[in-house]
């Protein structure tokens, strides 16, 4: 026993037994006054205390004092190398970001604080029981942002420093509920891709690959070690995490040409600063979050997500923003206006048509220069004001003959071959390059309160001459992803086959997101002919013919919960007019009618193995409940409070009568 301890311990220093017990304190006086000593709360008095015991010199205390808030995560060393790392790389660098603002703060003559909110990997956490926190943790993170955001009392603005598919939205939900805070965000950035490789996205399925024959040993341990091909920022497709950057630069929330900057480099850290600089400027003008986020930027955000093929998850996160901000939050109908009226213009992974990595969308130009197109579409408010100062019209004129914009598109078409005008298409070239709108929301009998489908990523080859994806099978039905997924590997499913998956919404698992699925569908060379079901979400990376959100989840009663393996399932998509319908046929030998399947489902009980995860943790069903309540998951799974209070207290006026009543028995 003595042996392990003196092993933890280790052998004592002679520099541990010498302890100063008083220290002489700063030097220079705290610039109080009378008035302050009179009527200044006491934390104000003692913050300037632990100011000047931090380092802060006393004579600069007057300044502004700004918050930058970030994800960071891990222990980089000054030389950039682990001493630990974090949890991915998309807030593994966003410290240099910090450095840079604070830097600018301080220049400026204000006082720079930081704290800190890291944030998990949804590539992390694939396919384990990790990924039941993934969704549950933006609310809480919102909550904890906000919380540190207001004790803070004397800070003037702040800037949210984040990146990657939880980390972001918290951050814009946290700032978003700062109504009377000026805030400006700092995307993390992007990670560039291998020169000679696969990107983020594609690697994840090289376990599938390996178990159909389709990648050796060798090759899948070669391609995994280069995927991610410099230390920070976000993946290199147009997945969740980049649909954040790009939908919070929409909002008008960061400065101009902010998203997808390759992290680490010059253009990245000068963003930091330049928001420091917007920060500190809105400040000065009195402006605040409530006059950057309104309706008509919402409607904005809308119209670039859509022009960008953006990630499903966005449709959980844009709302739930508008919620945090007090503003009307869309629904499926506001979806579906906005998309048919906004083209695709962005060619970009994981959609296409040309798989260009995030990094020569910023290079195209951007968030700004979609906003060029959209702007001369009419689709756009440009009244809005941005984290710039200026109106969103004032800055699409800058942008528009900005020496950047010129210097950075050339730069695009010198060095990398790559016409920018084939990154960031306009409408009519994006026509005539077959790109086709994002997003269309299936009902049905399997899905009455709707369900959503990137019909942008249904492979063109599976549709017809009217760009209608049809798909009339039998379904095979999985109740956890790990059945499902060993499936796909073994040889259970097959081409022609529709997967559908259930139970794996809020109340089962925190409604996980299935990338395991579907990327291994999308990169194996059956994949295209099979369709997924469920009422679990997806990550931004995923493409192909897979059905999420559809409600009511199953363990709500949904009647996709009723499903049984060899059932009747029709599929329609039509990707032009973007309507769809998902129904139930029947299940005899031959399909039969949507009315005939209603009436089969209506006389079921639910599936035999339909059960919340035993290993969902306490936490998240708490989350579930609370956002059941709030209006679920096309409510952008938020919490309102004022429903969730009305809700307890008439649970417990219910209580409180039932127990009046066994009283009055006894």
């Amino acid at each position: 026993m003595q042996d392990q301890l003196q092993a933890v311990m280790g052998p004592d220093d002679e520099a541990y037994f010498e302890v100063e017990t008083h220290a002489p304190g700063p030097a220079g006086k705290l610039p109080l006054t009378p008035e302050l000593l009179l009527n200044a709360p006491s934390g104000n008095l003692f913050g300037w205390s632990q100011n000047v015991g931090m380092g802060w010199r006393a004579d600069r205390l007057t300044g502004r004092e700004v918050l930058l808030l970030g994800t960071l995560g891990g222990i980089r060393g000054e030389d950039g190398t682990p001493v630990a790392l974090g949890y991915h790389t998309g807030h593994w660098e966003i410290g240099l970001l910090m450095k840079a603002a604070a830097e600018e703060i301080a220049a400026a003559g204000s006082i720079p604080f930081a704290g800190y909110v890291s944030d998990p990997c949804d590539g992390r956490s694939q396919g384990t029981p990790g990924m039941f926190d993934s969704l549950p943790y933006r609310n809480d993170a919102a909550m904890v942002m906000r919380r540190l955001i207001r004790s803070l009392p004397t800070r003037a603005a702040v800037v949210g420093v984040a990146t990657c598919d939880k980390g972001l939205p918290a951050m814009m939900l946290a700032l978003a509920g700062m109504k009377k805070l000026p805030g400006v965000i700092v995307p993390g950035g992007v990670t560039l891709p291998p020169t000679h490789g696969e990107d983020a996205g594609k690697i994840q399925t090289i376990g599938a690959r390996y178990a159909n024959g389709e990648l050796s040993l060798e090759e899948a341990a070669d391609l995994g070690c280069r995927a991610c091909a410099t230390p920070g920022g976000g993946c290199q497709f147009l997945g969740t995490a980049g649909t954040a950057q790009v939908v919070a630069e929409a909002l008008g929330l960061t400065v101009p040409h902010a998203a997808l900057a390759p992290s680490g480099q010059p253009v990245w850290t000068a963003m930091a600063r330049q928001s420091a600089r917007a920060a500190m400027a809105l400040a000065g003008r009195g402006l605040a979050m409530e006059d950057l986020l309104t309706d008509a930027s919402i409607r904005n955000a809308m119209a670039v997500h859509a022009a960008f093929g953006g990630s499903t998850n966005l449709l959980l996160h844009i709302p739930a923003i508008a919620h945090a901000a007090g503003l009307a939050a869309p629904d499926a109908g506001d979806w579906a206006a906005v998309n048919r009226s906004v083209p695709r213009l962005v060619s970009v992974l994981p959609n296409g048509p040309v798989p260009h990595p995030t990094v020569r969308v910023f290079l195209a130009g951007g968030v700004p220069e979609v906003m060029l197109h959209l702007r001369r579409l009419g689709v756009l408010d440009q009244s809005v004001l941005t984290a710039a100062g200026l109106t969103l019209g004032e800055t699409l004129d800058w942008w528009e003959s900005s020496e950047r914009r010129r210097r950075m598109r050339a730069y695009l078409a010198d060095r990398e071959g790559i016409d920018p005008d084939t990154v960031i298409y306009s409408p009519d070239r994006a026509k005539e390059a077959g790109l086709t709108p994002t997003v269309t929301f299936p009902t049905g009998n399997l899905a009455p309160e709707g369900s959503v489908i990137k019909s942008t990523a249904i492979d063109p080859s599976a549709l017809d001459a009217d760009g209608v994806f049809r798909h009339v099978g039998r379904v095979k039905v999985f109740t956890t992803e790990r059945e499902a997924i060993r499936a796909i590997k073994t040889g259970g499913i097959a081409a022609g086959d529709i997967l559908a998956l259930i139970g794996r919404g809020p109340s089962g698992t925190g409604m996980e997101e299935t990338y395991q699925l579907t990327s291994a569908l999308k990169h194996l060379s059956f994949g295209r002919q099979v369709s997924l079901l469920t009422d679990a979400r997806f990550s931004g990376v995923s493409t192909g013919a897979c059905i999420g959100h559809i409600g009511p989840e199953a363990l709500a009663g949904g009647p996709v919960g009723r499903l049984r393996d060899g059932d009747w399932v029709d599929i329609r998509v039509d990707t032009r007019g973007l309507e769809g319908w998902i129904h139930m046929v029947g299940c005899g030998e031959r399909p039969d009618t949507p009315d005939a399947g209603s009436a089969v489902l209506a006389g079921r009980p639910p599936h035999p193995g339909l059960a919340e995860d035993p290993d969902l943790p306490d936490d998240s069903r708490l989350w579930a409940a609370l956002q059941s309540v709030s209006g679920g998951t096309w409510k952008g799974c938020v919490y309102d409070t004022d429903r969730i209070i009305k809700t307890l207290e008439a649970g417990m006026r219910a209580l409180a009568a039932e127990d009046g009543k066994a009283e009055s028995i006894l």
